[in-house]
């Protein structure tokens, strides 16, 4: 009976969490044009570094632990539109030759068996 109860505290947890993250990306317009998607970033970017410290300093506050100070995270000059766009272009031109390449694959495979045949 308490792992019955378990298992649905556990399916009900991440529920919650995949209903705030679907709620989020909905609220935060991700799916959205790529200008809103890179603003997006760029918001988190400037947030959750604060965040995490405040965190961190709570947590010390908290529990009288000592947490190390972490260098600061480096700065990437990351435009998300043109490596979206050359994911999708990779993925696509893979998925236009894959009927050739696999019957060219097949061809060279029952070459390669008849002369082991014989």
């Amino acid at each position: 009976m308490v792992s019955r109860v378990w298992s649905m505290v556990r399916f009900l947890i991440k529920g919650s969490v995949a209903g705030g993250v679907v709620y989020l990306v909905y609220d935060q317009e991700l799916l959205g044009p790529s200008h809103k998607s890179q603003a997006a970033l760029q918001r988190a970017e400037e947030v959750v570094p604060p965040a995490m410290y405040q965190f961190g300093q709570y947590v010390c506050e908290q529990t009288g632990l000592k947490i190390p100070q972490l260098p600061a995270p480096p700065k990437f000059n990351f435009n998300i539109r043109e490596s979206w766009n050359s994911g999708i272009i990779t993925v696509m031109t893979a998925l236009s030759v894959a009927p050739s390449k696999a019957c060219e694959y097949t061809k060279e495979g029952w070459e390669y068996l008849k002369e082991r045949i014989k």
